[in-house]
């Protein structure tokens, strides 16, 4: 049995982003590409990471793989596959990375070999498969351990960490000695910011590459106000108030609907008036579902009349998070624990993944519906569905970790919140944009402007592109 699962990407044209970029960006990218296409002819950029569906990293890959295919370079998608003791080892490390305990196990020669055990039938197999003039793209720490049997091959390996520390402790570090002994043969190391890169890796060769968002996408492709409706009424998420029909451009262009329900934990659901605060993430304690559930409680219902979502994928969909769960039961116990007039006001949502497209359809009828967006981590690798909302025009407060403050300019295109557990500066920053629609507007507008210029798949594949020339010139 295969190891391995290839995800097909059908190709997208590059040329789409004139309409989005200024002249002189796209200019740039369109330069870029050409020089692309004659640089990996007859060569394969393989991109390795552990899931296809759910997280940041997965919705990325897809239209970057997308774009470069549709500018006549062969990428390709693999994911591997991973038993239990594999994918508890790979998110406590996860957690490590983010300075958390997680659930509390150690990192040491028994998780070793869990994982590289489980690592094993995989990289045999591509590296089966690699040849000496392609390029490997590995993601996180589930991907680490194959550099340097994937380097054997001849090919140029680059490994990149999505995820990190503003300011390293102990634990982060405990992370860091458990992978860098696998990924410093590694031709080059990126990271998404400049305070995420490690002690003790060659300064050389690490490059910084912000993540980005795919302006064409399920999820941030643009729709009017009665499809937004009618995508929330057909999965569940609104009441009423439809006049369209729930459809939405798929990946390959073609039209589908929205016909699956989301599961969702609420005392009455939403009315097509009602002003929402919302948040989209993983069930993760380091999303802190908690903190966003209790803040809007003691925070921001008081003095509002607004409604919180906190929207997270069906659990069972996200196969490399074995603890989505149990964080969505703690959630549902915080939910159920509320005074009745605010928990009638509180709706959790665990969205359908039978379909990733239509999934990212309904994210983005909730990020346009939404009044004001939160994203409230603790910890946070770069928080894509802050450009998300931001691109959407929608004013959001963020906490002042990780790649969100990158996104945030404070008080211009959302509000940053300085200390992640402050319940009150949150509740605060959400309560002023609520009373203050017009300003709440104008920061919207700076917003998705912000992205255009800077968050944009353009850019981030045009700089993948110029590493891979700088580490192997044709």
């Amino acid at each position: 049995m295969a190891a391995l699962t290839e995800v097909d990407v059908a190709p997208l044209a590059p040329e789409r982003f004139e309409s989005v970029l200024d002249p002189e960006q796209y200019d740039s990218f369109r330069q870029t590409v050409d020089r692309s296409r004659a640089m990996f002819e007859g060569r394969t950029i393989w991109n390795v990471n552990s899931t296809a569906a759910g997280g940041g990293v997965a919705e990325m890959l897809g239209p970057l793989l997308a774009y470069a295919r549709g500018a006549g370079v062969d990428a390709r998608w693999i994911v591997i596959s991973g038993n239990a003791d594999f994918f508890r080892v790979t998110k406590r490390i996860h957690n490590h990375l983010h300075g958390a305990t997680g659930d509390g196990g150690g990192l040491g020669r028994a998780e070793h070999d869990a994982y590289e055990g489980a690592l094993e039938p995989n990289v045999s197999e591509l590296a089966a498969r690699v040849g000496p003039d392609d390029v490997v793209l590995l993601h996180d720490p589930q991907t680490a351990g194959m550099v340097p049997r994937l380097s054997e091959t001849g090919a140029l390996v680059v490994w990149r960490c999505h995820v990190g520390l503003d300011m390293a402790n102990d634990i982060a570090r405990e992370a860091w000695s458990f992978l860098t002994p696998y990924v410093t043969g590694a031709a080059g190391h990126i990271f998404s910011r400049e305070a995420f890169s490690w002690e003790g890796l060659d300064r050389d060769k690490i490059t910084i590459i912000p993540p980005s968002i795919d302006a064409f996408s399920p999820k941030n492709q643009d729709l009017d106000r009665d499809t937004v409706q009618a995508i929330l009424n057909a999965s569940g998420l609104v009441r009423d108030g439809a006049r369209g029909r729930p459809l939405f451009t798929q990946v390959d262009g073609s039209e589908a609907e929205v016909t699956r329900q989301a599961e969702i934990f609420e005392d009455a659901p939403l009315a097509p008036d009602d002003r929402v605060v919302l948040q989209v993430s993983r069930w993760d304690r380091l999303k802190d579902p908690l903190g966003v559930i209790n803040g809007f409680a003691e925070h921001v219902a008081p003095s509002t009349d607004a409604h919180l979502v906190y929207a997270g994928p069906a659990v069972a969909a996200v196969s490399d998070d074995p603890e989505g769960a149990e964080v969505l039961s703690e959630s549902h116990a915080a939910w159920e624990a509320l005074p009745a007039d605010v928990r009638r006001r509180v709706h959790l949502a665990a969205l359908p993944m039978d379909d990733g497209q239509e999934n990212a359809a309904i994210v983005n009828a909730l990020q346009r519906y939404a009044d004001v967006v939160v994203q409230k981590s603790i910890a946070e690798g770069f928080g894509l569905t802050v450009s998300e909302a931001m691109w959407k025009a929608r004013p959001v407060v963020g906490t002042r970790i990780g790649g969100i403050q990158d996104q945030i300019v404070d008080g211009e295109t959302g509000y940053l919140v300085d200390d992640p557990r402050d319940l009150e500066a949150y509740g605060t920053a959400v309560t002023r944009l609520l009373e203050d629609p017009e300003g709440a507007e104008r920061i919207g507008g700076e917003a998705q402007r912000r992205v255009r210029d800077e968050f944009l798949g353009a850019r981030h594949l045009a700089q993948y592109l110029a590493l891979f020339q700088r580490l192997r010139p044709t």
